[in-house]
């Protein structure tokens, strides 16, 4: 008899092999019907596997993330399979699942307009409701070239080339459309009812820009109707908050082709990194940071003691002088134990905290940048703690307790923790990498966290916590960090001299908040759909007069915002008030304050507040009361 164990415990009994769609019927029609897959061991099979000894299994089906990973595996080739049926002279090359969705690449003989978009998708729907089997054959390696040269399938043939000869290949077939796949993919195509293909793009055939420019063809596929709807919200939702557009709807700043990938700040964008910057700087102070500041250039030798010059040598700026070469610094860790160098420390000292805004460059390819988010010249809230082991724990929690803070004063309340731990190739002691994990995963237990492992995540040199932001329309923006490092200090020989007299090597902690400014900055824009919180607005109030008269009156108003520290500006236009008040709602300004004659004569302003609201006449003291409440209170 063979046993097959499902996930509560229970076991099942067969008279011999048996498929996982089988297993699933013996249970019952309901999940008979919804099964997508199984997974046995860990491994995602077909439902057509056949089960030839006692095992594990778990039925997938539509609810669980391995199921939707299955859904949009096979709308890919859905995809695929709608493309050749109206364009036959299409070549198919890869498609693989991204998150949210799936790509595929073709080779055709004109791009792809939006109408064909309309078509391609229609005819998609269509062969999702034919419900056609999916059904898996294997060939030999060569075989399969063969077959797919004499499909004229040049780019598939390619691909099955570069397999081991001795190896065979999975195909999967669904009407008269068969494609290389590993799989696995749902029993049949009426299991794909929800997706939309989003856009085409251009992509080299294997990344290569000396090869054929291929058309990349966008969708996303989910397991309901709801899913896929609150997914297409989401992104129009997103196009609204796309900081590209508010950086120059509010004059914030700009990206210019003069230098790309860097941020050309205007006066009112610059003003939001200082209150960032300055911000940050405050947190240094308040937790023992001693800021410090390195230079941008640093000779090769410096980088190949590190290892960064193998790892990151294709993303580093290089210059020469004087018969020696230079690269522009891509992070500032190695600049901190150069200074750390400096002179004998003692474990008195520990932990030694430093912190520095440092600009660092790394060569970004063209295609990947993103306004301001992804970008080759950024600045960091970059910390290094030097510390011994026995420390790592206490100065973990601290931190997390700190970013907490941090990202609640930002406006972020939803973290997300994930522990990276050991990878297979990796450096130092397994005591070491114990002591290490147990310390970031204590910390985040006693700062009553939940979290997730990802197991073989960590550096090579150590593990790490991730911190990942939630913003208010659900997207996840990973920020944060806590690096354990026992490698870069013996590296660059730091040593502090401990209790016994002996000199050791310190633990490097790398830690980041919000780590790159620019690309925070943008994170904060669409977070709060350009409409800033009070204390971070490039211009808090805007005071505006109804006629001449009152245009002294808004002088002395205007004088006395800014004695108390606010960012204030007078809109003296011989305009109507009511546009006035229009242009500057459209720009966001948290407060509006009109005057006219009668608030000139009692000494007081009529307030609107942002988003429409007429908070109506007061003394300009109980305004000045209400904004600096604003302004302590981050809200």
């Amino acid at each position: 008899m063979l046993h097959i164990t499902l996930p509560d415990g229970s076991q099942r009994e067969f008279p011999g092999p048996v498929t996982v769609a089988e297993v699933a019927a013996s249970i019952g029609t309901g999940l008979a019907k919804a099964a997508l897959a199984g997974k046995i061991n860990g491994r995602v099979v077909d439902t057509s596997f056949q089960i030839v000894t006692d095992s594990p299994l778990a039925i997938v089906t539509a609810k669980d993330a391995d199921g939707l990973e299955v859904i949009r595996h096979s709308t890919a080739h859905l995809l695929a399979y709608a493309v050749k049926e109206l364009f036959p002279d299409a070549q198919v090359t890869i498609g693989p699942v991204i998150e949210h969705g799936f790509f595929y690449d073709f080779s055709y003989k004109r791009p792809f307009t939006p109408d064909d978009l309309v078509a391609i998708e229609k005819k998609m729907i269509e062969l999702s409701n034919k419900d056609e089997p999916v059904v898996r054959r294997v060939l030999p390696r060569d075989e399969a070239v063969a077959y797919f040269k004499g499909l004229g399938e040049h780019y598939k043939a390619e691909i099955i080339a570069s397999i081991p000869s001795n190896e065979d290949v999975s195909l999967y077939r669904e009407g008269q459309f068969e494609d290389l796949c590993r799989g696995p993919h749902v029993p049949s195509t009426g299991k794909l009812k929800h997706f939309k293909l989003m856009k085409v793009a251009g992509a080299y055939w294997r990344g290569d820009h000396r090869n054929e420019m291929l058309q990349r063809i966008y969708g996303t596929a989910w397991a309901t109707k709801d899913e896929l709807q609150q997914y297409l919200t989401m992104l129009e939702e997103a196009e609204k908050r796309d900081h590209r557009k508010l950086g120059r709807e509010l004059d914030l700043f700009h990206i210019d082709e003069h230098s790309p990938g860097t941020v050309f700040w205007h006066p009112k964008g610059w003003t939001v990194w200082q209150e960032v910057e300055q911000y940050m700087r405050r947190v240094y102070r308040d937790n023992d940071y001693q800021e410090v500041k390195g230079p941008q250039i640093l000779d090769k030798g410096l980088w190949e003691k590190t290892g960064h010059w193998d790892k990151y040598r294709d993303n580093m700026f290089t210059t020469e002088s004087e018969k020696r070469d230079y690269a522009l610094k891509p992070m500032n860790c190695p600049g901190h134990i150069l200074i750390f160098k400096q002179g004998i420390k003692s474990y008195r000292d520990l932990p030694l905290r430093y912190g520095e805004f440092g600009q660092c460059h790394r060569n970004e390819p063209t295609g990947g940048l993103h306004g301001i988010m992804r970008v080759r010249a950024f600045t960091q809230d970059d910390g290094h703690i030097f510390c011994t082991e026995d420390m790592i724990l206490s100065e973990c929690v601290a931190y997390t307790a700190l970013l907490q803070k941090v990202y609640k004063d930002f406006g972020f309340s939803n973290i997300i923790y994930k522990v990276a731990t050991r990878p297979e190739a990796r450096i130092g002691s397994d005591e070491s990498w114990n002591k290490a994990e147990h310390a970031l995963i204590e910390s985040l237990r006693a700062s009553g966290c939940d979290f997730e492992l990802s197991p073989g995540e960590g550096a090579f040199y150590g593990p790490k916590i991730e911190y990942t932001l939630k913003d208010a329309i659900g997207r996840q923006w990973q920020c944060g960090t806590m690096q354990v490092d026992f490698f870069m200090t013996e590296r660059l020989d730091a040593e502090y001299v401990g209790e016994d007299g002996a000199r050791h090597r310190p633990v490097m902690l790398h830690r980041a908040i919000v780590g790159s400014l620019e690309r925070f900055i943008g994170i904060l824009i669409e977070q709060h759909a350009g409409a800033l919180p009070v204390w971070l607005a490039p211009v808090q109030v805007a005071v505006l007069n109804i006629t001449d008269s009152q245009a002294e009156y808004c002088r002395e108003i205007v004088k006395s915002l800014q004695n108390q520290g606010l960012r204030v500006m007078a809109d003296l236009r011989n305009e109507k008030i009511t546009y006035k008040i229009r242009e500057h709602a459209l720009q966001k300004l948290p407060y509006i304050l009109v005057v006219g004659d009668k608030e000139k004569e009692a000494g007081a302003v009529a307030v609107r507040a942002r988003g429409n609201k007429d908070l109506g006449v007061m003394p300009l003291e109980d305004f000045s009361r209400l904004i600096a409440a604003d302004v302590s209170s981050k809200v």
